[in-house]
């Protein structure tokens, strides 16, 4: 490889990585952003021809300089968690380590160890919990302990705070 093949591909990486996707150079290789319902072909330095069709506009397409194409979805913007939120996020998720909990029952336990609501609901909102997966762990640790009919089940599951579909979800889950 000679120095202007390598400066131009560090100067095409650094523009893949930065995000830069529009700008090009003089060289041979093009470089496009993919919209919504759009395909794309490009034939790569071996001949192969190959056809990306994306269908959300927050995939970048680009080819580099050898030919082939690349695919970078973008990443949605976060906000950054503050160190409360962390601290809230970081004890949900010890929680629900150990036991189930619906979404406003861990956030009224996290409220009860002192987090406030708004941090509270962010680690409920984020600690990655499948609410009926959830129901259904509880409905499990009800049965575990104690007799239940159906409806009364439900009930107890709705007292925890999951949603009337959750807790049809959860008391299923356990035969009732």
């Amino acid at each position: 490889m000679n120095k202007k093949t390598a400066i131009i591909g560090a100067v095409a990486a650094v523009l893949i990585v930065s995000g830069c996707a529009g700008v090009g150079n003089k060289s041979n290789s093009s470089t496009s952003a993919s919209t919504s319902n759009t395909t794309t072909s490009n034939t790569s330095a071996d001949g192969q021809k190959s056809t990306d069709a994306t269908s959300t506009p927050s995939t970048t397409n680009t080819t580099s300089t050898t030919g082939t194409q690349q695919t970078t979805p973008a990443q949605p913007s976060q906000p950054t968690a503050t160190t409360s939120q962390q601290q809230a996020l970081k004890k949900a998720k010890q929680y629900l380590g150990y036991t189930a909990f619906s979404h406003d029952g861990l956030i009224e336990q996290l409220e009860y160890e002192g987090f406030s609501t708004e941090d509270a609901t962010w680690a409920a909102d984020n600690c990655g919990a499948d609410w009926n997966s959830q129901a259904a762990k509880k409905a499990k640790q009800y049965l575990d302990y104690s007799a239940f009919s159906h409806d009364g089940l439900v009930d107890q599951l709705e007292y925890e705070g999951f949603t009337p579909e959750q807790a049809e979800y959860g008391t299923a889950q356990v035969g009732l």
